[in-house]
């Protein structure tokens, strides 16, 4: 018999890759592993669920990085299509419901980890539940929505937002040969840009045919005799719609969490330590969309739902479950994401995010192309900079463009984790050819731009 007993809510990024990483260091006779899922699907990509839908990816099956089985191979007790439903804190136990037989029934824990992930927010309006109306945080969200599409009377989509996931399903929809049209509460797509340079998203969404609407709030979805969705009411308007997917965002999935009083953020996340554990709480880790991080340019926590951080969550939780040790210092905010063939990338603070916190900056846009300006198939990208009044130190960056322009952000990405100012930036060495690059790369021709900004704010 096991001498410990691990229990992990939540099979996807976080959850299966802390019970991995945990089953690498301690086998089966020092460490007994329970997982629960509610779902079907194990260990997959919800990030690529938008390029499966367009079509870029060919199978469902293909976002599927560990199926059930494979984890079950490596004497990890993983239980699909069962919900967690109460932890007991106390007790060390919870109560799990197996949906397939609607059993319900305790399981001990001597190890906790809370993997429950983010819900889609999903505003409790008229009609939002009608048949043709779509989330997409799960595989079997996609596969809902791919189904709903063969069965749609036309080809008008609506998407409600303009987020990540919403430009990427207008994307979807767009390849998928329907009519498509943004609703957006927002002043300009993309609010995790600064509104300057998410007017660059709208006009190149205009440029493909998408219609964005800027300023839409969503009233009520309508729907037909049959009960199906007919369309979308803001309080300016109605939009016709054969198919609504919503891509408004995402919260900290914490009920249970809630429920037995752990802490949590301001953002409704989970606060965990460096080492993922749960702030008070010596037997409970928590990771993935479902807690808080640092912000270690703002300094303050933040929730952002990403596959790239719950996997690292995932594997820290598990090392130091498993008897190693590992932690998690904190984000700086990089994230991308395209349409068609525009890509969007940002790290760091807006220019409100500056605010907020009570920074004073400075910025520096530029224009420049991805590669030397007479070589074949240059694109024009634009970038913004911020940084620090005085000091220089680099606070953000946002790039919109095409040609290679998003994977640019990494280079932002690491000068902010290590704390470079945007003078020390324009030395870095980076790599040169005009296949790749003009002889100054766009983000040192804004960090040079951004010098002139601090240099003349320093002396105004």
């Amino acid at each position: 018999m096991a001498a410990e007993r691990l229990v992990v809510i939540g099979g996807d990024a976080a959850g299966m890759s802390a019970a991995s990483q945990a089953r690498r260091l301690k086998g089966p006779d020092e460490l007994g592993i329970v997982a629960f899922e509610r779902g079907h699907f194990t260990s997959y990509s919800a990030c690529g669920i938008p390029y499966w839908v367009g079509g870029d990816v060919g199978k469902r099956d293909d976002l599927v990085a560990r199926t059930p089985e494979e984890h079950r191979a490596r004497s990890i007790d993983l239980r699909t299509r069962t919900e967690v439903t109460e932890i007991d804190v106390a007790g060390q136990r919870v109560r799990a419901l197996d949906r397939e037989s609607g059993e319900t029934y305790w399981t001990g824990f001597d190890k906790l980890v809370i993997a429950t992930g983010a819900r889609p927010v999903r505003p409790g309006l008229p009609g939002m539940d009608a048949p043709g109306v779509h989330g997409v945080q799960t595989l079997d969200d996609g596969q809902a929505l791919l189904d709903s599409l063969d069965r749609a009377p036309g080809r008008r989509a609506v998407v409600v937002g303009a987020g990540y996931i919403g430009v990427e399903m207008a994307e979807a929809m767009l390849k998928r040969g329907f009519e498509v049209t943004v609703l957006n509460r927002g002043a300009q797509p993309m609010a995790t840009l600064d509104p300057d340079m998410g007017r660059l998203v709208h006009d190149a969404m205009d440029g493909l045919g998408i219609t964005t609407v800027n300023g839409a709030a969503v009233t009520r979805i309508l729907t037909g005799e049959d009960g199906r969705v007919t369309g979308v009411a803001t309080e300016d308007g109605t939009y016709p719609a054969d198919v609504v997917v919503l891509g408004i965002g995402v919260q900290p999935e914490t009920t249970l969490a809630r429920a037995v009083g752990l802490p949590l953020g301001p953002h409704g996340g989970l606060l965990t330590d460096l080492s993922m554990r749960v702030v008070g709480h010596d037997n409970i880790w928590a990771g993935g969309d479902c807690v808080e991080v640092l912000d270690l340019v703002a300094g303050r926590t933040r929730h952002i739902a990403l596959g790239t951080h719950a996997n690292k969550h995932g594997q820290i939780i598990g090392s130091n479950v498993g008897g190693g040790y590992g932690t998690f210092p904190g984000v700086v905010g990089t994230a991308v994401s395209k349409v068609c063939d525009l890509e969007i990338a940002r790290t760091g603070l807006r220019e409100k995010d500056a605010r907020a916190v009570g920074l004073r900056y400075v910025t520096a846009t530029i224009e420049s192309t991805g590669r030397a300006g007479y070589y074949p198939g240059a694109q024009p990208m634009t970038v913004k900079m911020l940084a620090e009044y005085r000091t220089g130190r680099l606070l953000g960056v946002q790039i919109v463009g095409r040609d290679g322009a998003a994977k640019r952000v990494d280079v932002a990405a690491v000068a902010l984790t290590a704390g470079m100012t945007v003078e020390a930036m324009t030395a870095l060495d980076l790599g040169y050819a005009p296949p790749f690059s003009p002889v100054w790369d766009p983000v040192l021709v804004a960090a040079r731009k951004a010098v002139t900004a601090v240099r003349e704010a320093g002396t105004a």
